[in-house]
C-alpha cells in the first residue's frame, strides 16, 4: 500500500513528535549523569519509571501522528501530558540544574508552534499552576529559587506566545499578498489569452453562419472544421493552464481512448453527520471519484462509501477499471480537497484491479 498523507501541519506534527522522543532520551541521559540532581550514574526507581513512561509516550505519539490525522483532541491531550511529565520530573529532580524546566519549555513551544496566542498562554498558566507544589515542598532556604522558576516560565511562555502570534499574522499577510499577485497573473492570462480566443471563436461563428446562410456549404463545412480544431486547441491549453495552477503534471491525452464508454454500475453507501462545510466537501470528493472512474478508469463497476467514525469521516472509492500507473499520484482534484480539509489520503496498491482510494477527514 502506498500512502499519501496530506495536511498543512503534517510535517510539523511529525517533527514535534520526533523532538519529544529526542527530549526523552536527552533528559534521561542528563538526569543519569548530573551529580547535582542525585547520585551520578544512578536513578531512583520512581524517576526511572517516569522517564521510561515518557519515552513510551513519545514513541506512541509519534506512531499515532505517522498513521492518523492529528485532531484537536490529540493536541490537547499531548499538551496536558507534556506539562504533567514536566511537573513530575521537576518534583523528583529538585536541584539547581533540574531538567524539568526544559520539559516545561518543550510543552510551551510544542503548543506555540501549532496553536495561537491564547492556547500557548493557557498551557503556560497550567504549567505555572502545577509548579506551585514545588514551592510548597521545597526547603525554606531554597524556596526563593523555586518561586523564580515559574516567573521565568511565565516570561518565556509570554514571549513564545507573542512571537507565535506575530508569525501567524505575518503568514496571513503574506498569503494575502501572494493571493493578490496570483489573481492579477490569472486575470492577465485570461484577458490576454482566453478572452481573445473566445472573441475569435465568436467571429468565426458569424462567418460560418454567413457562409451557411449563403448556401456555400463546402466553405461552411471547412470553416466549421477549422473552428472545431481551434476550440480543441484552446481546450487543451486551458486544461494545461488549470493543472499548472494546481502544480500537477499534465499527462498526455489518450486519443486512442473510446469517446463513449458505458456508464459503470455504482454502489453508493453514505451515512455521515457533520457540518454543512464538511458534508459538502465529502460530496465533492465522492463526485470527483465517480467522474474519475467513469471518464478515466473506464470502469464497469464502482463502489463509493462514506461513514462517520468518532471525530472523522472515512471515505473509500473503489472501481474495477484500468487503475493508475505504479508511479502515479492521487488525482489532484481530490488530493487538493483532502489537503484543504487537513485530512489524509491513501492510494492502495494491492492485487485488486482498478483504482482504490482511502480518505479520512477530521471533523471540525
Amino acid at each position: 500500500m502506498r500512502q499519501h498523507k496530506i495536511a498543512d501541519y503534517r510535517d510539523l506534527d511529525r517533527n514535534v513528535a520526533r523532538t519529544r522522543i529526542f527530549l526523552s532520551l536527552v533528559g534521561f541521559a542528563s538526569i543519569f549523569v548530573d551529580p547535582t540532581i542525585g547520585e551520578p550514574f544512578a536513578l531512583e526507581m520512581h524517576m526511572l519509571e517516569i522517564l521510561l513512561a515518557h519515552v513510551a509516550y513519545g514513541i506512541a505519539a509519534y506512531v499515532y501522528v505517522r498513521r492518523s490525522a492529528v485532531t484537536g483532541r490529540f493536541l490537547v491531550t499531548t499538551a496536558a501530558l507534556d506539562v504533567a511529565f514536566a511537573t513530575a520530573i521537576s518534583l523528583l529532580t529538585q536541584g539547581p540544574t533540574t531538567p524539568g524546566q526544559i520539559f516545561f519549555a518543550f510543552a510551551i513551544m510544542a503548543v506555540g508552534c501549532r496553536a495561537g496566542f491564547r492556547a500557548t498562554l493557557f498551557v503556560t498558566a497550567y504549567g505555572i499552576l502545577l509548579y506551585a507544589p514545588l514551592i510548597v515542598v521545597s526547603p525554606p532556604d531554597e524556596r526563593w529559587a523555586y518561586v523564580m522558576r515559574p516567573i521565568y516560565l511565565a516570561i518565556m511562555g509570554y514571549l513564545l506566545s507573542f512571537l507565535g502570534e506575530q508569525r501567524s499574522s505575518f503568514e496571513v499577510r503574506l498569503r494575502k499578498l501572494e493571493t493578490i499577485a496570483e489573481r492579477h497573473t490569472i486575470a492577465r492570462a485570461l484577458h490576454d489569452g482566453y478572452l481573445q480566443a473566445l472573441a475569435t471563436v465568436n467571429l468565426r461563428l458569424k462567418t460560418w453562419r454567413a457562409l451557411f446562410a449563403g448556401g456555400r456549404t463546402a466553405e461552411a463545412e471547412s470553416e466549421l472544421a477549422a473552428l472545431e480544431a481551434g476550440i480543441t486547441r484552446e481546450y487543451d491549453e486551458i486544461r494545461s493552464y488549470v493543472r499548472s495552477l494546481a502544480e500537477v503534471e499534465d499527462p498526455a491525452r489518450d486519443d486512442a481512448a473510446p469517446a463513449d464508454v458505458a456508464d459503470p454500475r455504482v454502489r453508493l453507501d453514505a451515512a455521515i453527520t457533520g457540518s454543512a462545510a464538511t458534508v459538502e466537501q465529502v460530496l465533492q470528493i465522492m463526485l470527483e471519484g465517480l467522474r474519475n472512474a467513469r471518464r478515466h478508469g473506464r470502469a464497469a463497476e464502482a463502489a463509493i462509501r462514506a461513514a462517520t467514525a468518532a471525530d472523522r469521516v472515512r471515505i473509500t472509492i473503489d472501481d474495477d477499471g484500468v487503475g493508475l500507473p505504479e508511479t502515479a499520484t492521487p488525482p489532484w482534484s481530490i488530493a487538493s480537497r483532502v489537503a484543504e480539509s487537513r485530512g489524509w489520503l491513501v492510494l492502495a496498491r494491492d492485487e485488486r484491479r482498478g483504482a482504490h482510494l482511502e480518505i479520512e477527514l477530521p471533523m471540525p
